[in-house]
């Protein structure tokens, strides 16, 4: 077993056809519907991917439609 919460540990980002971000354990494969976007690192460093990169946290489908409506 691994701690989920490992600093040093290596870690993969992971996004979801809703353009919705995570991180998952190195090594393990994502859940289904989620796959890796290339980026690998400590913990740390694939957070602040996420940060920088998912900039809308609101899910794809609503931002189309949003955008859809506002036309």
């Amino acid at each position: 077993m691994y701690d989920e919460d490992d600093e040093n540990g290596s870690y993969v980002v992971v996004v979801n056809d809703e353009e919705q971000f995570s991180i998952w354990r190195d090594g393990t494969p994502p859940p289904a519907g989620w796959r890796q976007v290339g980026t690998a690192g400590t913990r740390r460093e694939c957070l602040e991917y996420v940060e920088r990169v998912w900039t809308d946290m609101r899910p794809a489908s609503l931002r189309a439609r949003i955008a859809a409506t506002s036309g």
